[in-house]
């Protein structure tokens, strides 16, 4: 695997594999220059092609071994950092606990990320992305109101708790953990929880509630789908287009466009009836037509666009938005650097033997290893 480039670059990480938030977070710290070195364990399953795995180097290891434990305690001693998503206790029960590995190297940033967090009454249970956003409030605020006029939570796939309130904020914490060290700390462990995550996401929620300008329902407030001027419509050709004109000036254009008077912007004893005006008036035209009347003014409009349009819009094709990887479309590394720019994915590389001869393993202990199967 060619050296990364990045804003992290000299940055080493050990990942403990898992599923969703934790892998989101490594290939986040990888896509901007860490190496990231993943342990994956025996009978260990991801997706082929898994964007969550690329750009690392991996090793399989038997962790109910205890040379298989003394190899990645091995691997520890070398790293900046280390990133694990199992349930509280499980690392502790292996022998790679925090308190094991900072006693290694006391430099060392652990970051632990988990769906109720390492402590309270409900850490020990199990629990999904929708539950912990439940939890939060969050859940919430996201969904429609129904023909009683009363918000129906909607589970938006597991992007707000997994990712967002959980992988993101890991990798965040990661970094700053690591600069901490940078700059003379002591390494020490974090604990990421996707509750805790996931109400940080509603921060902006939570303001307009205490200013009064939420309504504690879903599918019933000016940026969740109540308001007819934000919110989703299907065209003529069974297609959707999604319009965002919050601002006055932005409304008037809008209306101007489609052709309706741009009054009662913020009269809500009007939304039922604008929304239904503007789903005749998108209804009576294609996708694409509107697209040549809307897209790219500021009437603040965009096409809905499926997974397999994405990548073929202009737009996103000028910016690189999407890549290939070994025949698999993916999202690019983001954001952008302009003096340190990430380098291209690549596959993961499965890497044992270079990396147990990097901690000086002689041959002989490497094929012993192999042989034993603790390293498949």
């Amino acid at each position: 695997m060619r050296a990364m480039s990045g804003p992290l670059s000299g940055i080493r990480i050990l990942e403990m594999a898992g599923l969703g938030p934790a892998p989101f977070c490594g290939m986040m710290l990888a896509d901007h220059g860490a190496e990231v070195i993943r342990i994956e364990r025996q009978g260990g399953w991801r997706l082929p092609g898994d964007p969550l795995a690329r750009s690392r180097r991996t090793v399989t290891v038997d962790l109910k071994h205890p040379d298989g434990v003394a190899l990645v305690r091995d691997l520890a001693k070398s790293c900046d950092g280390l990133i694990e998503g199992y349930r509280p206790g499980v690392m502790e029960r292996l022998g790679l606990g925090p308190d094991s590995l900072l006693a290694d190297n006391p430099k060392l940033v652990y970051g632990r990320m988990t769906g109720w967090g390492q402590t309270g009454p409900l850490a020990g249970a199990a629990g999904h992305d929708i539950n912990y956003i439940a939890l939060s409030g969050t859940l919430h605020t996201i969904g429609r109101a129904d023909e009683n006029g009363r918000g129906r939570p909607s589970p938006p796939v597991n992007y707000v708790g997994d990712f967002g309130g959980g992988g993101m904020m890991l990798a965040f914490a990661m970094v700053s953990a690591l600069l901490a060290v940078r700059g003379g700390g002591a390494g020490q462990a974090i604990d990421c929880a996707m509750t805790d995550g996931s109400a940080l996401l509603a921060s902006l929620t939570w303001g307009l509630s205490a200013a009064g300008l939420w309504e504690d329902q879903a599918g019933v407030n000016r940026i969740d789908g109540g308001s007819p001027y934000y919110d989703t419509y299907e065209t003529k050709d069974g297609k959707w287009v999604a319009v965002g004109a919050i601002e006055p000036q932005f409304y008037a254009l809008l209306c101007d466009k489609v052709g309706i008077a741009a009054e009662g912007q913020d009269d809500r004893a009007a939304w039922a009836d604008r929304k239904q005006r503007l789903a005749a008036l998108f209804a009576a035209r294609t996708r694409d037509q509107w697209c040549a009347l809307l897209e790219g003014t500021d009437a603040c409009f965009a096409p809905v666009l499926s997974l397999a349009e994405a990548p073929k819009h202009p737009h996103n094709k000028a910016r690189g938005t999407f890549i290939q990887l070994d025949g698999v479309t993916q999202p690019a590394p983001a954001p952008r650097y302009s003096e340190t720019p990430n380098a291209s994915p690549q596959a993961p590389l499965a890497d044992a033997d270079a990396l147990l001869a990097e901690l000086g393993y002689a041959p002989e202990r490497i094929a012993a290893l192999r042989a034993s199967g603790i390293v498949a």
